[in-house]
C-alpha cells in the first residue's frame, strides 16, 4: 500500500557516472526509480530513449538528431510480426544505462515498490518527425506503431522490475501536455488525447503496474484525471493553483482512491534560495489552498512528494540539494 508523503523521482540526473547516479537514488527515496542519464548519451534523451526498435528511424547520436524516414525496405513488415499485443520489447544498456545500472546495484533486493517512466504517446510523437518536419502523430499508421512499441516496452520494463518489487509504478512522462491548444498543436484532439493515454494506462493496469503521469506545466487536469491514472504528478511550486481550480475534479479522484504527486521542490534556478523552511511553507500553503474545497484529511492522505521535474539540468551538487529538501521535507511531515 502507498503511505503518505513516500518520496520518489521524476527521472533524470546529470550524472555521468552510473553508479554515482543509482546510488544517489537508492539512499535518498522510499520509492527508486531507474535513473535518465541524459549526460552519457543523446540516446537517452526522452524521444530517443523508447525509439529503438521504430521502423524506418533514423538517429545520429553526434549530431543529435532522430527522424522517420520511410522507404521501400520490409521494416514495417516485420515490425508488426515481432510487435503483437502483448509483446515485450526491451530497452538496450546503450539506451538506458541507469535502468541495467539499477538491475545490477539492487541483484538479491526486493523493495515494497520500484518506479519506472515512459515517454507519453502524445510527447512522444508530436516530438518525433518525418524527415519532411512532419511530427509522426500526424501520420496515422505511425502513431498506433509509436503507441505499439510504447506499450512493449512498458511490458518488458514492468517484467523487469517486478522481479525486484512487490509493486511497480510506471510514470507517464507527457510535458507537452502543457501546450496542447496552442496554434502549433490544433490537430489534436482532446478525444485523440484521451484514447491514447487511456491505450497506455490500460496497458501498465493490466500488467498488474500502477500507472501515473507526471506533467511539469499547466495541463487539462479533469481529462488527466479521468483517464483512469492512479497518480497525478504535478509541478506543486508553480502550478497547485491550476489544479485547485477544478475542486470538484480533485475531489472525485481522491475519494475513487488517486493520489496526487506533488512536485514540491523545484527543479529549476530557483533551488539556489530554497531552505527546509521555504519547502514546508510552500506545502502549507498548497494544503491550505486544496484544502478550501477538499477535505483536508483528504488532502493529505492522498500525497506523494516529488521535485517538480527531472534534475538532468541541474548540477551534482544541486540534485544532492533538491533530494534533501525532500527527505527533509517528509520528516517534518511526519
Amino acid at each position: 500500500m502507498l503511505k503518505p508523503f513516500m518520496t520518489t523521482g521524476i527521472g533524470s540526473l546529470p550524472h555521468r557516472s552510473v553508479e554515482d547516479g543509482c546510488g544517489l537514488v537508492l539512499s535518498s527515496f522510499d520509492i527508486p526509480f531507474w535513473p535518465q542519464l541524459p549526460g552519457r548519451s543523446f540516446k537517452e534523451f526522452m524521444i530517443p530513449q523508447y525509439s529503438e526498435g521504430l521502423p524506418f528511424l533514423k538517429l545520429d547520436a553526434e549530431k543529435q538528431l532522430i527522424w522517420v524516414e520511410k522507404n521501400g525496405s520490409d521494416e514495417l513488415d516485420r515490425f508488426y510480426e515481432s510487435c503483437s499485443a502483448d509483446s515485450r520489447v526491451s530497452i538496450s544498456e546503450d539506451y538506458a544505462a541507469g535502468l541495467h545500472g539499477l538491475l545490477r546495484m539492487i541483484r538479491g533486493r526486493r523493495f515494497p515498490f520500484l518506479k519506472g517512466h515512459v515517454t507519453g504517446p502524445l510527447t512522444f510523437t508530436l516530438g518525433l518527425r518525418d524527415h519532411t518536419g512532419k511530427a509522426v502523430f500526424f501520420d496515422e499508421e505511425f502513431r498506433e506503431i509509436s503507441l505499439m512499441l510504447l506499450q512493449s516496452k512498458i511490458r518488458w520494463q514492468l517484467d523487469i522490475l517486478k522481479q525486484h518489487a512487490d509493486k511497480v509504478i510506471i510514470f507517464i512522462d507527457e510535458p507537452i501536455l502543457s501546450a496542447l491548444g496552442s496554434s502549433s498543436y490544433l490537430g489534436v484532439s482532446t478525444e485523440e488525447t484521451l484514447r491514447l493515454l487511456q491505450e497506455i494506462i490500460t496497458t501498465i493496469k493490466a500488467e498488474g503496474g500502477i500507472a501515473g503521469i507526471h506533467c511539469c506545466g499547466n495541463a487539462d487536469w479533469p481529462l488527466v484525471m479521468r483517464s483512469g491514472v492512479d497518480i497525478v504528478n504535478f509541478d506543486a511550486c508553480d502550478y497547485l493553483d491550476t489544479i485547485a481550480l477544478y475542486h470538484e475534479e480533485c475531489s472525485r479522484f481522491l475519494m475513487s482512491g488517486g493520489w496526487f504527486a506533488w512536485g514540491i521542490v523545484p527543479t529549476s534556478d530557483a533551488i539556489a534560495n530554497e531552505t527546509p523552511d521555504t519547502v514546508l511553507a510552500r506545502f502549507q500553503r498548497g494544503v491550505h489552498t486544496l484544502s478550501q474545497h477538499i477535505p483536508r484529511e483528504l488532502v493529505q492522505s492522498n500525497i506523494l512528494l516529488t521535485p517538480s521535474c527531472g534534475a538532468g539540468s541541474r548540477t551534482k551538487e544541486e540534485t544532492i540539494k533538491i533530494f534533501q529538501l525532500l527527505m527533509r521535507l517528509k520528516e517534518d511531515l511526519a
